[in-house]
């Protein structure tokens, strides 16, 4: 493992990556959402999923719900993660599947509409006293489809007014994270389309609200890195949804687009501080349409492990040296030769070293799990976000 110092290995073995239940779901694209045999019928059998990844990896303790996908009896819920070797994190609200959000919700014109969206809100709070989560996060799938169709100014001005009557809810050791997205599922406008809304709407509501970076949510050609950069800087990068796209919101494996790109926004993680901090939350945002929706997982939290583990063997001493001098290229050969290290025997020599499978991809297809699943989750209504 000498190509993996142990001050690295001391770090990454503290790394934590938050599991989104509704991976472990149907999902798919706005025109099918296909089902697999085996998906969970409940909250209770994605946490079972879930802990799978964990008990194979070492890399992923913490499980966020959706609500309402995931109501629950919380008491029993709780318990049962407990009983798997993971606790609940972040509470996911909802406000994109409902009738009388057509034309927003914590935007909406109508004061009884945006009351109901503040309501959910409170409620998902609820949720998180009993689960014993800290962050409540906000996506919001609000805007336009038309030049002068919806007042943008005005709009703004009740997102804020809805997001204080939340915030004013939050206990001293909970946190709103708000979510920014550039388009879909309006396409004129978006209420929250970028990170500088979102810090603008986030800093006037106080200290517990952060910004929450979707790495999927970006124009082409975006600088995730510089977003990553500045809000760390800012104090105000809450937390990640790591995926990845080749067009648009794709959710797909984080780093099967660009895996130097995931490389790059990791460096500025360790650069900032961001990196084993807890209040900067990793997580996984993604629908696995396709492929096993336990294995997408399981490599994408070894993905984003093994970037973590590039980044932190840049030579920052060499590349502060070539930055000062300008010498251009040798800056960007020290990115290079810690992005081309091949960090995976390391991992896997180490991982065993830990009591864990050195490959977690076939200790799982040779675990049985997922024929024990099939076997027995036959019948019911299984789970899904529906299209």
């Amino acid at each position: 493992m000498g190509i993996l110092p142990q001050n690295i290995l001391d770090q990454l073995q503290e790394q934590a990556i938050e599991l989104p239940s509704w991976a472990f779901g149907n999902s798919g694209t706005r025109f099918k959402v296909f089902g697999t045999p085996g998906t969970p019928r409940d909250p209770f059998e994605k946490i079972s999923d879930a802990a799978q990844v964990n008990k194979l990896t070492g890399l992923a303790p913490i499980v966020a719900l959706h609500i309402p996908w995931d109501l629950s009896d919380f008491d029993a819920l709780r318990k049962h993660a407990e009983d798997e070797g993971v606790e609940l994190g972040t509470i996911n609200s909802n406000t994109f599947q409902d009738d009388e959000y057509k034309f927003g919700a914590l935007t909406h014109e109508d004061a009884r509409i945006r009351q109901k969206a503040i309501d959910h809100h409170l409620e998902c709070i609820d949720v998180m006293d009993k689960t014993g989560s800290r962050d409540l996060k906000i996506w919001l799938a609000e805007g336009s489809n038309y030049p002068g169709q919806a007042d943008m100014r005005g709009r703004q001005d009740r997102l804020q007014e809805s997001l204080q009557k939340i915030y004013a809810r939050l206990s001293d050791d909970q946190r709103l994270v708000l979510e920014y997205k550039f388009f879909e599922p309006s396409f004129y406008h978006t209420d929250v389309p970028d990170w500088g809304t979102s810090y603008a709407q986030v800093a006037a509501l106080g200290d517990k609200a952060l910004v929450c970076l979707d790495t999927g949510h970006h124009a082409p050609g975006t600088n995730i890195e510089f977003i990553v950069m500045q809000l760390l800087r800012l104090g105000k990068l809450g937390s990640f949804d790591f995926n990845s796209r080749f067009y648009a919101d794709d959710d797909l494996i984080v780093g099967a687009a660009d895996p130097f790109q995931l490389f790059r926004i990791l460096f500025e993680v360790v650069r900032g501080g961001g990196f084993n901090n807890p209040d900067v939350q990793f997580m996984l945002d993604q629908c696995h349409n396709v492929e096993n929706k336990i294995l997408g997982q399981i490599r994408s939290v070894l993905n984003v492990q093994e970037m973590t583990a590039r980044a932190l063997l840049v030579d920052t001493d060499a590349l502060r040296e070539a930055q000062v001098s300008g010498d251009v290229l040798a800056a960007n050969q020290v990115f290079m030769d810690a992005f081309y290290t091949d960090v995976r025997p390391a991992l896997a020599e180490w991982r065993e070293g830990r009591g864990l499978p050195a490959d977690p991809m076939r200790a799982y297809l040779d675990s049985g799990y997922q024929e024990k699943i099939e076997a027995d989750r036959v019948g019911g209504q299984q789970a899904g976000w529906g299209a």
